[in-house]
């Protein structure tokens, strides 16, 4: 169902004369008359026309419960619910991207995921297309560069604060961003500024999408790291880009697509520069093929994200992959093997990677006794994989590392037939007393 007005009035169970005559009614009780038929409410659906912004949108907005607040933000047909094509690359869509992924998280109504179809059009069009192609309107200056720098330096506090803090930096996060967004959109500067606005914003969505995916709102993430793709390819940041397209092929893999994760990360590798960049590229695409069952280019990919993390760095990776390092290598490793049905080396390269991490990434620590406890339960050791997962829980509850838990808690139906040995036991009687 391609346009959005469809997709929300099918929600409903409404037929287009159904909707045209709530529009009626929805005029009558504002002492006005409305001509819409299911005729007119037809053309709007096919795009043969479009409602008026002024009279026929606000009765629409009305009618679906939808804040017109949306209708002034992001124009027509972009504030309906349910819009899965993403919007072309270029400047002018920058700011829309932003307003759209900014719109889907204050408001509770329903989007559609982008599909991964949608996705790897997206990154093929990020690949061909230089941003330096695109035309930019002619602006006066007037962004005073000391508050750009303000923005910069408190958007990366709340980036670093939000790694632990999801719940208390979140207002903190969207507000930010909506400020960027605003003199994105209302400013005037001078190209260097503007990079430096569009890298920000892009920086700030890909923070806020990772918030979402944790919760498993991956349609609202996906809006988010839409939005950062736009802004880091009109601030002309290729690594960014790349990394916030090795997002979505990350999150197409939790999905269970590993075939789209692996197209997507096809179009953004050779388009990265920094080696950190590339060594957690190559991973993601390694992590792809194992589920895919590609022994042989699964180990190409872990072999060529080893080379690229030992590669000589003449400047610091960027903040987005900074945090990648041996342990993450290895602990990915040993999943991809674990996968590939190489058990006693995934759990070597598990222990090792667990062992390196630093005491100063708890929450990752969680997540990688969720992959061991999964690897452990896979290869038949029941009591390592509940006592391993208990670890894990414990700590992700502590942190409030909500997909953490959930990980932990997808294990249970495999733990299920274990019931009567003691370390299973007591982490199912954990998972019931938590609710």
């Amino acid at each position: 169902m391609r346009h959005p007005l469809a997709y929300a009035r099918n929600e409903r169970g409404w037929s287009q004369e159904d909707l045209a005559r709530r529009i009626r009614k929805a005029a009558e009780r504002r002492g006005l008359r409305s001509g819409t038929t299911k005729s007119r409410v037809s053309k709007w659906e096919t795009g043969w026309a479009a409602p008026d912004a002024h009279d026929s949108q606000p009765l629409i907005a009305e009618v679906l419960g939808i804040d017109y607040a949306a209708v002034a933000h992001l124009g027509w047909p972009h504030w309906l619910p349910g819009q899965d094509k993403p919007l072309p690359l270029g400047p002018h869509n920058a700011v829309p991207s932003l307003r759209e992924a900014l719109m889907t998280s204050l408001d509770r109504r329903t989007f559609l995921a982008y599909t991964s179809g949608a996705l790897a059009s997206l990154a093929e069009q990020w690949a061909v297309t230089e941003p330096g192609r695109f035309p930019r309107p002619s602006r006066p200056y007037g962004v005073d560069t000391e508050m750009v720098t303000y923005l910069e330096s408190a958007g990366a506090e709340l980036i670093r604060l939000s790694a632990g803090q999801h719940r208390r930096t979140r207002t903190l996060l969207d507000a930010h961003l909506t400020t960027v967004t605003d003199l994105i959109d209302e400013g005037r500067y001078t190209r260097p500024v503007e990079q430096r606005l569009h890298t920000l914003a892009a920086s700030l969505s890909q923070t806020i999408a990772w918030r979402h995916f944790d919760e498993r709102r991956h349609a609202t993430a996906g809006r988010f790291w839409h939005a950062a793709l736009h802004n880091a390819h009109t601030a002309s940041h290729r690594d960014l880009g790349a990394g916030v397209l090795s997002d979505l092929a990350y999150q197409l893999l939790w999905l269970k697509d590993p075939k789209a994760a692996v197209a997507i990360l096809d179009y953004a590798i050779p388009h990265t520069q920094h080696p950190v960049a590339r060594s957690l590229l190559h991973l993601r695409q390694a992590r792809a093929l194992a589920a895919l069952k590609e022994n042989g280019s699964c180990c190409r990919a872990l072999a060529a994200s080893e080379k690229a993390l030992e590669a000589p760095m003449h400047d610091p990776p960027p903040a987005w992959c900074s945090w990648m390092s041996p342990a993450d290598l290895a602990v990915d490793s040993g999943r991809c093997l674990a996968e590939l049905g190489q058990q006693r080396q995934a759990h070597r390269l598990m222990a090792e990677g667990i062992t390196l991490l630093p005491a100063t990434r708890p929450k990752t620590t969680a997540v990688f006794l969720a992959y061991q406890a999964e690897t452990y339960l896979r290869g038949g050791e029941p009591e390592m994989a509940a006592e391993t997962a208990t670890r894990s829980f414990t700590l992700a509850r502590r942190l409030g590392a909500t997909r953490c838990v959930t990980m932990v808690r997808d294990l249970e139906p495999q733990l299920a037939p274990y019931a009567r040995v003691p370390p299973v036991a007591e982490l199912l009687e954990q998972f019931h007393a938590t609710g």
